[in-house]
This record gives structure tokens, C-alpha cells and sequence, in this order.
């Protein structure tokens, strides 16, 4: 099977691997930078091209697509869709898994557990905001932001207060969120493959840091997942309409609670901490699930 990996980067360790375990299995991979593709969109012969060549070779794709460059890279994704492709995550997954909203609005409408969330954008009820999520301490965040960058946990009233209004000025979407404190800033990371969580492992953010993310100092660990945390890992997947997800939850006193859903989810972390081959497990699902013929582009519910 000819596989493309859409990435800016071929250094990577998730790119890297995701190579390695294709070319072990008899495959053809090869990196694609999505950014450096050009298409033409024509009655019945849609292309992409990518160094001067047509990809209409390619039989699979695995879109790792930087948020930065979601609105470019994810057309490039449904073109390969309206090129019959197979996708291991489709378009449509990665724009709604990408819309911090939209994301959260699926989730509470499947009834996944989650923090409470309030969502505004030039607000001047701010004590009523402040209010629906419980009052301080809480989690203020840019909906932009990645990687735990514009994130603030706000500890008092009159800074919860301050830190909203210095995001409103910046006339951006911002994010007020119940703080989980029991989680002790760890959260856990499950990696779904199709129906299934096939890695987990906790991470502890550093000291005096609330923020657990490994580009952050965060340490990585194996963890033993209950049964509630798995099935709340593959149904946060499966809202977004994704086959390959990393799915972060918090335990809290009421349950397993999902702070996010990651349409490209990296391997090193999660193979370091489990010692497991995630990236194998990605190439098998694909080979074993990738079939010619259109790719839809709509995902029920």
C-alpha cells in the first residue's frame, strides 16, 4: 500500500516512526508537506500535486495537520477525500475536533462528562460568567491557543475577573472553565484507535505547574484505565467522528471528565511511557480498514 503522511515535518518523531512502522510492514510511505501542495479542482479529476508530481498514486493518508494551518491543510485532506482516498481521520473529524465550541458542544450533547465551560467573547456580564462556572479558582483559556500556551488558572475572584478582562481586549473567544482540583494537575492521555483505547498514560505537570502538558516539563507514566475512563475515551472519539484521536481526561470526584479531543495525537510520549508500538498499531489499522471508493464527507450525529 502507497501511505502519505501530511506533515511540515519529517524530523518529527511521530512522522519518523510512522515511516519506520509502514516500511517494516511492506509498505510504501513517504512524507507529504501539505502546506507545499498545490490542487486543481476540475470536473471528475481532482488533484493534488506535491513537487512538480500528481499523488494520485496514494492510497491512504494519515492528515497530521497543525492547528495553525487547519483551514489550508484540511483542504488538502478532502481533496484527497474527492480523490477516494482513505483518510484515517476525515476532514470533517479534524475541523469539528479542531473547534474548541464545537468540540464541547458534542460532547454535552452525547452526555460525556466534562468540566463545566462558559464561552464568551465581548461579555460584560462577567461576575454571571465567572458565576456558571463556580467561581474562582478556574481555568481562563485563549481558544486559540495549543500546547497549554493561553492557559491561566486564575485562584481569587479579582483575578479570575482581571485575567477575563485582559482576554477581552485582546477581541478574541475565551474559555472560563471549573477548575478540577483533585486531578492535582495530572490528567491522563488515551490513545483511540477505531473502537478502542490501545495506550494510555498519566501526565504530571511539573512543579507548581497546573498545566500537565510534556512541552511544558510535564513527566509521562503507564496507567491502569477503569472501565468508565475507557468508554468515555472511545465515545469523546467517536463524537468528534475520529478514528485516531488522543482523547485527555481529568479524574475528578464525579467521574472521568474529557478536557480535549486531538486529531493528531504524537507517539513519542505515549511509546515511551507504555513501551507499545502505537505507531504499528496506527499502519495495521489502516491496511486492514482502507478500502478504494469515495470517502464521505459528513459524519452522522
Amino acid at each position: 500500500m502507497r501511505i502519505a503522511i501530511l506533515s511540515q515535518n519529517s524530523e518529527s518523531y511521530s512522522t519518523k516512526r510512522l515511516i519506520e512502522a509502514a516500511e517494516q510492514r511492506g509498505h510504501e510511505a513517504s512524507v507529504v508537506d501539505y502546506m507545499r501542495c498545490y490542487m486543481t479542482i476540475a470536473t471528475h479529476r481532482p488533484r493534488v500535486i506535491y513537487q512538480g508530481e500528481s499523488l494520485e498514486g496514494v492510497e491512504a493518508i494519515i492528515p497530521r495537520i497543525a492547528a495553525s494551518y487547519t483551514f489550508y491543510g484540511n483542504a488538502v485532506v478532502r481533496q484527497f477525500e474527492m480523490m477516494s482516498v482513505y483518510t484515517v481521520n476525515s476532514s470533517q473529524a479534524i475541523a469539528r475536533s479542531r473547534d474548541k465550541l464545537r468540540s464541547l458542544q458534542l460532547l454535552s450533547r452525547k452526555g460525556i462528562g466534562m468540566p463545566v465551560t462558559g464561552i464568551a467573547h465581548a461579555t460584560q456580564d462577567i461576575e454571571g460568567l465567572m458565576s456558571d462556572v463556580g467561581g474562582a479558582p478556574m481555568v481562563i483559556k485563549l481558544i486559540e491557543g495549543m500546547q497549554g500556551i493561553g492557559v491561566v488558572l486564575a485562584e481569587t475572584h479579582q483575578a479570575a475577573k482581571s485575567v477575563i478582562e485582559a482576554f477581552r481586549s485582546l477581541d478574541t473567544n475565551i474559555l472560563v472553565q471549573e477548575f478540577i482540583a483533585e486531578a492535582g494537575g495530572a490528567d491522563i492521555r488515551c490513545f483511540v484507535l477505531g473502537d478502542k483505547v490501545v495506550a494510555a498514560m498519566k501526565r504530571q505537570g511539573a512543579p507548581g505547574e497546573f498545566r500537565s502538558n510534556i512541552h511544558r516539563g510535564g513527566a509521562a507514566s503507564v496507567i491502569k484505565l477503569t472501565p468508565e475512563e475507557r468508554s468515555t475515551a472511545v465515545r469523546a472519539a467517536q463524537a468528534m467522528g475520529l478514528r485516531v484521536a488522543g482523547v485527555d481526561i481529568l479524574r475528578s470526584n464525579h467521574g472521568a471528565l474529557v478536557m480535549e479531543v486531538n486529531s493528531s495525537p504524537g507517539l513519542e510520549g505515549i511509546e515511551g511511557a507504555t513501551n507499545k508500538d502505537v505507531a504499528g498499531m496506527v499502519i495495521d489499522f489502516i491496511a486492514k480498514k482502507a478500502k478504494p471508493g469515495p470517502q464521505p464527507d459528513r459524519i452522522q450525529g
